[in-house]
């Protein structure tokens, strides 16, 4: 089981506003599955889960591609769509370049959400490709913040079958969009107001096949210890059959200050784990894959 989790202060010396946040993140192979092609990266400003697919150890490497990428936004001021964008399709690339991930079908999800100044706010900019999934928690109430590029939620969209239904249903595996399926994966963005006590869960479907929505309500709640939060969820994925690799980061914002001055003030806590950081003498760091047990 890989695992990791941080603070971190960002600062927004042209609105003199600075947020604080803490976050976990927590990897698990899962019991059926040889290989974790889980990849992620939790390294402010940017936050993301990979979920690699394709046979041969292909989906770790199109995952740990993706991952890689969007790692050098990492200790960047405000990313925006655009760098998003350009991070995923220099993966594509790199994914093409790689042994063993040219085969069909060969691709990783990914979702997230990057930190950054939105119409003069700090927002966040949550993206995804595929049926990974980022949740909000706020008040109590727990919302889907991303939609599913998924066979299922196409018959659901269509009224065709019952959200229930869907969580059953045998196409269930079957996603209609991925990084590697297209020379330009563009995710699907939605910007959501940064404000104090709100949660982020960022998390493959290896969560989502093992527990309801309800369930993980009933985890985030429970646990206002990212840490603790982060490790209930992926305990409890294991539990109820850990049938895929299982990866979450739980993230939270824990207040929004008034900065005294312009100076950007970045105040690093993090207690180490699997993210990433830019180096200023040695460019971006790489986590890649995390190999867990």
């Amino acid at each position: 089981m890989g695992q990791g989790s941080g603070g971190f202060e960002v600062a927004f010396p042209s609105v003199k506003k600075t947020v604080s946040l803490a976050w976990a993140a927590l990897t698990d192979t899962g019991h059926r599955r040889e290989v974790n092609e889980d990849s992620l990266i939790s390294a402010p400003p940017i936050f993301a889960v990979a979920d690699g697919m394709g046979g041969h150890s292909a989906g770790d490497v199109a995952s740990a591609a993706v991952v890689h990428r969007l790692a050098e936004l990492a200790g960047r001021d405000s990313p925006q769509n655009a760098a998003i964008n350009a991070a995923l399709g220099l993966a594509v690339t790199d994914m093409a370049s790689g042994v063993g991930v040219t085969d069909l079908g060969t691709g990783t999800t990914v979702t997230g959400a990057a930190l950054t100044l939105v119409s003069g706010a700090p927002q966040w900019v949550v993206f995804n490709i595929g049926d990974s999934r980022v949740y909000l928690l706020t008040s109590g109430v727990l919302e889907q913040i991303t939609i599913d590029h998924s066979v299922v939620q196409e018959l659901v969209d269509a009224g065709r079958i019952t959200r229930d239904e869907a969580d059953v249903h045998p196409h269930g595996n079957i996603i209609t969009r991925a990084v590697g399926f297209h020379e330009a994966p563009i995710p699907d963005y939605r910007v959501l107001p940064v404000h104090p006590g709100m949660r982020l869960l960022i998390c493959s479907d290896g969560l989502t096949k093992e527990l309801t929505a309800y369930g993980i309500r009933h985890f985030l709640i429970s646990n206002p210890d990212p840490d603790d939060a982060a490790k209930a969820l992926v305990e409890a994925a294991l539990e109820n059959g850990g049938r895929d690799n299982v990866t979450v980061i739980v993230l939270d914002v824990l207040d929004i200050e008034d900065s005294e001055d312009s100076e950007d003030r970045e105040e690093d806590l993090g207690t180490g784990g699997p993210s990433a950081s830019q180096d200023a003498d040695t460019g971006p760091l790489d986590i890649g894959h995390l190999d867990t047990h």
